[in-house]
């Protein structure tokens, strides 16, 4: 099987042109070694059993040995032999050169090294695979495109209907389904990583004995509040009803997941808009894919031709998943906005130059007014407060996008722009 370029391609290029030394971290299975090896020029693989036991040796006796190789010189599972972290930092003192080392490993272990490797070993976050990298979004719309001239848009059209979406969120951006022929079989990917991390990582990312059944009830709730303002006591109190599980051993298990790339939440935007007790401030329950809270509820793509309120939250979190991806070579970060009046953008896309966009996200048609009318909202607001704080102004969004699951893409009169997911690209 051929590679498939991913958008990382690029940020490790532009990693390796800037810094002498590239981490790649992210969750597991999201393809980390695999973009790592298209760059390399020669590769360290300390989880080659036939070669193992001569790497490890080296490495804890002399490691700057294993440094000698065309480069850059990738490290895959470098966790294996921590003491190469301090001679590839040294080397980059010495060299003065940028581009000569690559270092992937698993999630499951965390490292403790004697060094940071500030300024010298520079770190970059892989993704799972947006549904542009998977070829399921036909590009039509670019992302960065919109940002620059969005006078130039003319209109989309969706080739992935609702099934396909359905499918996709509970397949996931797993790589490694790319090779599998069978479109039930490739869901097993997902459920695989997700009883790996209850049973295994869980444990192994900082070598404390945790108990699967206490991780599973964790990421259970967790999928049941996706996308939702749920208080992380709320969280507990649900976990604890049914498990004996103190306070401080729960957010020990948050904690675990969140190292593991699994968890990873939602900021909340609180410009000046509105009192500082109007704004929600929580946190928005997020994992880094969706297919794992589809996966730790145990449910499969037909469940969801009833339940389309959960098919709603995991929606939110596949068009969190790819912003992050689309936007990442522009500096991008996601947060939210609600107030307690009920004013929502369902995520705010804040480029590095200071652009930014608000966003509703419906899975259908008959939500496009009400998340239209929202965002129309929060620019009126931006715009009184500028009209009675002159000195700080406020940027006014450069975009406001209502993002679907629905198949044909325009910009209304409103100057919204009504965007299907499966159009866009970064």
């Amino acid at each position: 099987m051929s590679y498939r370029k991913r958008l990382a391609d690029t940020l490790l290029d532009e990693k390796l042109e800037s810094f002498g030394a590239t981490l790649i971290t992210g969750p597991k299975g999201c393809g980390k070694t695999t973009t790592a090896k298209q760059k390399a020029a020669s590769i360290i693989e300390f989880q080659d059993e036939d070669r193992r036991e001569e790497y490890l040796s080296v490495a804890n006796t002399q490691p700057s040995k294993l440094l000698v190789g065309a480069t850059p010189r990738l490290f895959d599972e470098w966790q294996d032999a921590p003491k190469i972290w301090g001679a590839i930092r040294k080397s980059v003192d010495d060299r003065l050169e940028t581009g000569l080392y690559i270092l992937t490993g698993s999630t499951s272990q965390t490292v403790t090294t004697p060094h940071t490797g500030t300024l010298r070993i520079s770190t970059m976050k892989m993704y799972p695979m947006s549904l542009y990298e998977s070829g399921e979004s036909n590009g039509t719309v670019s992302l960065g495109m919109l940002f620059e001239h969005p006078e130039q848009f003319d209109g989309c059209k969706s080739d992935l209907d609702i099934d396909g979406i359905i499918y996709a969120l509970c397949r996931g951006g797993w790589p490694s389904t790319l090779k599998i022929k069978s479109e039930k079989a490739k869901l097993n990917v997902a459920r695989d990583l997700y009883a790996q991390t209850v049973n295994v990582d869980i444990s192994n990312v900082d070598n404390i004995r945790r108990n699967p059944v206490w991780a599973e009830n964790i990421l259970k709730s967790y999928s049941r509040n996706i996308c939702t303002l749920a208080d992380i006591k709320t969280i507990y109190k649900d976990v604890s009803a049914s498990t004996e599980i103190s306070e401080s051993t729960f957010f020990d298990y948050v904690s675990a997941l969140e190292k593991l790339f699994i968890i990873e939440d939602i900021d909340a935007w609180c410009p000046a808009i509105r009192s500082k007790t109007a704004i929600r401030a929580s946190k928005k329950r997020n994992l880094i894919d969706p297919s794992i809270a589809v996966a730790a509820m145990h449910l499969t793509p037909d469940y969801f031709n009833t339940d389309f309120k959960t098919l709603g939250f995991l929606f939110e979190s596949l068009c969190f998943r790819d912003l992050k991806v689309y936007s990442s070579a522009r500096d991008g970060r996601m947060s939210y906005y609600h107030d307690r009046y009920g004013l929502e953008a369902d995520a705010v896309l804040h480029l590095g130059n200071g652009q930014y966009a608000i966003m509703e996200i419906k899975l259908g048609s008959h939500e496009i007014d009400e998340g239209a009318k929202h965002l129309l909202q929060i620019e009126s607001l931006v715009k009184k407060y500028n009209e009675e704080e002159t000195q700080v102004p406020l940027r006014l969004p450069d975009l406001k996008i209502v993002l679907t699951a629905t198949e044909y893409g325009y910009r209304r009169e409103d100057g919204v722009f009504v965007i299907p997911l499966a159009c866009l690209r970064e």
